[in-house]
């Protein structure tokens, strides 16, 4: 029994230790989309860092700009979330449904960043709002 106890102690520390590998990477080490992501959309940024993060089940990866801009895209290159805290997030990135809803009803405030999963997206405005939407790209909760 000890031995069990043992040996299953040893996986799961061997698995934890290997469940969170980070490194860093060039930007054609990114996948084919998001390398295409980031020269269309962040072309005049100078990339600062970026690092790939694996474990068993996952992998994704962070691109951030000497700016302080920060994209994180998953393993087959889609962005998941885009952080533009000194500017704005590229209007063409966002669906469309939401950039005119921020239009309509925070016509002052900018989208300093998006974050999108299976749920839906939520984005940050300028303005400190936070504002969750669905896979409709129906607004499901507002927190200040």
């Amino acid at each position: 029994m000890k031995k069990l106890v043992f040996l299953f102690v040893c996986m799961f520390s061997i698995t934890m230790v290997k469940a969170d590998n980070e490194k860093p990477i060039d930007v054609k080490q990114l996948p084919a989309k998001a390398q295409t992501f980031v020269s269309t959309y962040f072309k005049d940024q100078k990339v600062a860092l970026v690092k790939e993060e694996s474990g068993f089940f996952y992998k994704n990866y962070d691109v951030v700009f000497v700016s302080g801009e920060k994209v994180e895209f998953d393993k087959s290159g889609n962005w998941t979330e885009i952080q533009c805290k000194q500017s704005e997030v590229p209007a063409q990135a966002i669906p469309e449904a939401i950039c005119n809803y921020v239009k309509t009803n925070y016509p002052d405030a900018k989208i300093v960043e998006i974050e999108k999963d299976s749920h839906g997206y939520e984005i940050k405005l300028s303005n400190r709002l936070e504002i969750k939407f669905n896979t409709k790209l129906q607004v499901i909760d507002i927190d200040d």
